[in-house]
C-alpha cells in the first residue's frame, strides 16, 4: 500500500523542481506507465520517487528518460551502482566487512562480491549518479551519490536533494528536517561510515 506521506513528499519535491525552472518537465508518468516500467525492469519505485515522477517527468541532461528512453541504457543505469562496486572490488581492493575474509585471488574476490551483491536492494536512478532505493511502501530515503565505492548522502530526502542539486531556498521548518538515516541494507553501511567520519 502506498504511503500518503511518501506521496506528499514526492509531490512537494516535484513542485519545487518545477518552480526552480532549471529543468524541462513533461507531463508526469501515468499509473499505467509507472506499472509498466516496474514490470519491465523488475523493481518498484519508492512511494516518494513514484509520486515525484507522477507529478512531472524531468527530461534532458542527466535525467533518466523513463517514458521514451532506450531500454538497454536504462538497464545500464540501474546496474551501475553494483557494477561500480564490482569495479572497486577488482581495481581498488574494496571489500565489504560483512562478506568475511577477502579471497587472495582477485578473480575469486570478484566472483564472491558479485554473489553477495546479487541480494542487495535495487537502487533506482534519480539524476546522473544520484539514486534512491526501490521499494513500494517506503519513502524518505536519503538520495545517494554513487561513484564506485564512494557513496555519500546527497540529500536526506528527495526534497532536500532537489535543494542540494538544483538550488532554491534552503532551510525547511525544523519539524520537516531529518537526520540522514540509513534505510537500505548494504548501501546504508556507507552512510553509517560517512556519519561516523563526519
Amino acid at each position: 500500500m502506498i504511503n500518503p506521506f511518501g506521496v506528499k513528499l514526492g509531490a512537494k519535491a516535484a513542485r519545487l523542481l518545477a518552480r526552480l525552472g532549471r529543468t524541462e518537465i513533461h507531463p508526469g508518468l501515468t499509473e499505467q506507465e509507472l506499472a509498466g516500467i516496474e514490470a519491465r525492469f523488475g523493481f518498484a519505485f519508492a512511494d516518494d520517487h513514484r509520486a515525484f515522477l507522477a507529478v512531472g517527468l524531468p527530461t534532458g541532461g542527466a535525467w533518466p528518460d523513463w517514458r521514451h528512453g532506450n531500454a538497454a541504457q536504462l538497464r545500464s543505469w540501474l546496474d551501475r551502482p553494483v557494477e561500480d562496486v564490482m569495479f572497486a572490488v577488482a581495481e581498488a581492493d574494496f571489500w565489504h566487512p560483512s562478506w568475511g575474509t577477502r579471497p587472495a585471488r582477485r578473480t575469486d574476490a570478484v566472483a564472491g562480491a558479485r554473489a553477495h551483491l546479487a541480494s542487495v536492494p535495487q537502487l533506482v536512478p534519480v539524476y546522473s549518479h544520484r539514486y534512491l532505493p526501490a521499494g513500494r511502501a517506503t519513502f524518505a530515503h536519503p538520495v545517494l551519490s554513487i561513484r564506485g565505492a564512494d557513496i555519500i548522502p546527497y540529500g536526506y530526502d528527495l526534497i532536500d536533494y532537489v535543494h542540494q542539486e538544483f538550488g532554491g531556498p534552503q532551510g525547511r521548518a525544523d519539524e520537516e528536517r531529518h537526520v540522514v538515516a540509513a534505510t537500505a541494507a548494504f548501501w546504508s553501511d556507507f552512510l553509517s561510515w560517512s556519519n561516523r567520519e563526519g
